[in-house]
């Protein structure tokens, strides 16, 4: 009898299984399909126009390909990327501090409240510009400009997330005597890890846009830089290359590591 019920329940798992996979192949499908139509469009315009300011994306994807066999895109790239990772663990880091601290005491979200919308509303240029003048033209000062543009975002999502952790299971785990430790681990924790995934996936999208526009103002490598010496050149196939490339650096990371996470950590709702 026990095996048999072992098939029984085993058979909306397998079911659940190839119903995800299929989800996937069409979600797959959809996208390729849909690059594809945006790429043709893209060559038959510029076939059209007939415009040196809109190459057709052979042209870009020559200039590519190029980029990456001399090993100048690698190196703008990884550049690039090192100052997104220490800006994104950086902001994460506070930002989330910040963001439960007002979530948890109200005297304090009601004074720093304002300062919050202060600095959501402050311009990213203005933030650049202020840490090259006061800190130089350094690392320092381009990390710390994009960390300041995403803390806040990073903070009003977790002191949302602060603010919905429910009561009961609170009341549960201290009539259970799970202790701080274990409180923490299966109830607090789980209730903030979407809100903590939601921040990170939209915090990358934010942070490699901000480094770009800091690369451009005071650096001398990263994707930025080298988007300033084709503007300055008038080269658009090379802009276009180097934005194509780190796009797709860019979604590999998306859709390899931060979408399966989120659905990990979503996981547990109903």
């Amino acid at each position: 009898m026990a095996p048999v019920l072992t098939q029984i329940s085993s058979i909306p798992r397998v079911s659940n299984a190839s119903s995800g996979w299929s989800k996937t192949l069409e979600r797959l499908g959809w996208t390729l399909g849909s690059l594809l139509a945006f790429v043709a469009l893209w060559h038959v315009t510029a076939i059209v126009l007939q415009n040196k300011y809109l190459p057709t994306p052979v042209a870009v994807f020559d200039v590519l390909l190029r980029e990456a066999a001399s090993g100048d895109l690698w190196h703008h790239i990884g550049a690039t990327l090192a100052r997104v990772a220490v800006a994104f663990v950086v902001s994460m880091f506070i930002g989330s501090a910040i963001g439960l601290a007002l979530g948890t005491f109200r005297r304090a979200d009601r004074f720093f409240d304002t300062w919050l919308i202060l600095f959501l509303n402050l311009p990213a240029l203005v933030t650049i510009t202020l840490c090259y003048i006061w800190f130089g033209l350094s690392e320092a000062a381009a990390v710390t400009a994009v960390a300041l543009n995403k803390i806040p975002n990073v903070a009003v999502n977790m002191r949302e997330g602060a603010r919905s952790l429910s009561r009961d299971l609170a009341e549960m785990a201290a009539v259970y005597k799970f202790g701080w430790w274990k409180t923490l681990r299966h109830v607090t924790l789980p209730q903030l890890a979407p809100f903590f995934a939601g921040s990170a996936r939209s915090g990358l999208a934010l942070v490699w846009k901000i480094v770009l526009v800091v690369e451009a103002f005071g650096r001398s490598s990263g994707v930025g830089y080298r988007l300033n010496i084709a503007f300055q050149e008038f080269d658009v196939t090379t802009i276009l290359a180097y934005a194509l490339g780190f796009i797709i650096i860019v979604q590999i990371i998306e859709f390899t590591i931060l979408q399966p996470l989120q659905a990990r950590v979503n996981a547990w709702r109903r």
